[in-house]
This record gives structure tokens, C-alpha cells and sequence, in this order.
């Protein structure tokens, strides 16, 4: 069938989704040692696997099913890098089945580590960043399209010409900046644990902020040109973070505030030239 997998290019549906569960597996494995330090090969032979928190699993079926969920968690996520498609209905509907998909495989997971913690300790924990992220990566397409739009629109002189600093160009950005350098790292740092802040002090600074704020900045910058107020509103968001955090967390949060302003920066700035470059490519073969 042509729509299997949700999607038309299923040779590259399969490849993204092989990529994806492999990576999938070695976040697990750095995830087993941040939080279980001495765990990955620690035993006196060297062969000493801890993956399972729960105690009534037998270690070995446990990290194998923890091997297997976190193959097809990260097979999903690879997956969500291609459109599932066009528009309308279909969209959302393949957007929702994906969305439970992926809920339904992390719950499998916290269920199998996390059987004795109370069930609105776990939807704080771990299903509201999922939504929230899942979220923030919508918004980054919706961002996506809404930027392609404004170039079709400015390509056949339907807007009154560039504006300064493409404040403009930049306005549907400032939300996703919002989302992603100040609403994120608050419900991670609210909802992950105080003891081993694995959300907040290892994911989203090491992870989430520089990865999505390059990405979303290349982005940008690859459609409507280099914009340094992007960057700036990914300093201003953060340090809203940084000094309300203060009232419930007492982490060093200082150094979100250089990923999020050298990340982002990078990411525009790479985005504009390979904007300038592929439209010098296009002249010259003109």
C-alpha cells in the first residue's frame, strides 16, 4: 500500500526509524550510566548491567525490555522527522496516532522501572514533558510553515519589502523561543526529580536547548536570512527562567544563558549562508 507507514517514501520511513532506535539505545545507555553511576560495566568481571529499577523484574528481561522499548521510543522519534502529511485531516489524525504511539511506548517503559511511584507523580515526571516537548516541536514546524509562506509572499512582492533588523521576519519565532528557552525548562525543572535532575540538569542544557536552538535557528536563517533578534529572544526568554527558577530551585542555571544565545546565533548565522549560497548557485546556473 502506498500509505504504509504513514508515509509515501518508505524506504526513507525505514532508514529514519532504524537510525532513530539505534539512537534510541545509546541514549538509554548513557541515561542507565548518568543515573546509575558505576552500572555500564561495573561489575568485577566487567559485566555487571543494571538497567531495571524495578527489583521484582529479573535483571536480564528487564534490560532486555528496556533494550526493545527504547529502540522503538527512538524508532518513533526518527519517524517524526518526516511530514506525515500535507495538510487537513489526515495530518492530524497521523499526528495523534503517532503522538499516542510514542505514550503508549514510554508508558510501557515507566511501568516496567517505576511500579511502586504514585501514577500523578509519573504523569508529572514523565507524560507532561513528552506532551510538552511533542508540543514544542509542532509549534517548530508550525513556525516552519509560517516562515515559507512569508517567502512565497515576499518572492512575489505581496509584503511591503524587508523590515528592520526582519523584526517581522522574525515576530512567529518569538513564541517558539518562549516555549523552548523558558516554558520547557520550567515544567522540567518543576516536574523532574530534585535529587538527580536528569530533565532539567542533563537533557535540556546538554540536549534539548543547543540541538533545537541551532535547529530552529539554521531554520530561520535558511528562509528568511540571518536575524539577530532570534537569538536575543532566546537570551531574554532564558533569563526569565534563570531568575524565576530561583524561587523554587537553588541549581546554577547561569551558562543556559550562553547555549542560548551561541546556539541559536550559530544556527542563523549558518542558515544565511547557505541561503546566500544556494541563491549564488541558482544565478550562476541561470
Amino acid at each position: 500500500m502506498k500509505q504504509a507507514l504513514l508515509f509515501d517514501d518508505r524506504n526513507g520511513a525505514v532508514i529514519r526509524a532504524m537510525t532513530g532506535g539505534v539512537l534510541g539505545v545509546a541514549f538509554y545507555l548513557l541515561l542507565s550510566w548518568l543515573t546509575q553511576p558505576g552500572s555500564l560495566f561495573g561489575g568485577p568481571m566487567g559485566l555487571d548491567f543494571t538497567f531495571c529499577f524495578n527489583s521484582n523484574v529479573p535483571e536480564v528481561l528487564g534490560a532486555a525490555l528496556g533494550f526493545l522499548l527504547w529502540f522503538f521510543f527512538g524508532a518513533q522519534a526518527g519517524l517524526s522527522t518526516l511530514p506525515f502529511a500535507d495538510g487537513g485531516k489526515s495530518l492530524l489524525l497521523r499526528s495523534l496516532a503517532h503522538f499516542g504511539a510514542m505514550t503508549l511506548t514510554m508508558w510501557a517503559w515507566v511501568m516496567l522501572n517505576f511500579t511502586y511511584e504514585p501514577l500523578p507523580g509519573l504523569i508529572l515526571s514523565f507524560q507532561l514533558p513528552l506532551t510538552l516537548i511533542y508540543i514544542l516541536i509542532w509549534l517548530g514546524r508550525w513556525v516552519g510553515w509560517y516562515a515559507e509562506v512569508g517567502q512565497s509572499r515576499e518572492r512575489l512582492g505581496l509584503t511591503g519589502g524587508r523590515s528592520p533588523l526582519k523584526w517581522r521576519e522574525t515576530l512567529p519565532h518569538i513564541g517558539f523561543a518562549a516555549v523552548l528557552c523558558f516554558a520547557v525548562p520550567t515544567v522540567l525543572r518543576l516536574c523532574g526529580a530534585h535529587d538527580v535532575p536528569v530533565l532539567s540538569g542533563l537533557l535540556y542544557p546538554h540536549l534539548l536547548l543547543p540541538v533545537v536552538g541551532f535547529c530552529s535557528g539554521y531554520s530561520l536563517g535558511r528562509r528568511r536570512g540571518f536575524c539577530p533578534l532570534y537569538p536575543l529572544a532566546c537570551v531574554i526568554s532564558v533569563s526569565l527562567f534563570v531568575l524565576t527558577a530561583k524561587l523554587y530551585s537553588n541549581m546554577a542555571d547561569g551558562a543556559l544563558l550562553l547555549i542560548a544565545l551561541c546556539f541559536p546565533l550559530a544556527g542563523s548565522a549558518l542558515g544565511a549562508l547557505m541561503r546566500l549560497w544556494r541563491r549564488e548557485r541558482m544565478r550562476k546556473d541561470l
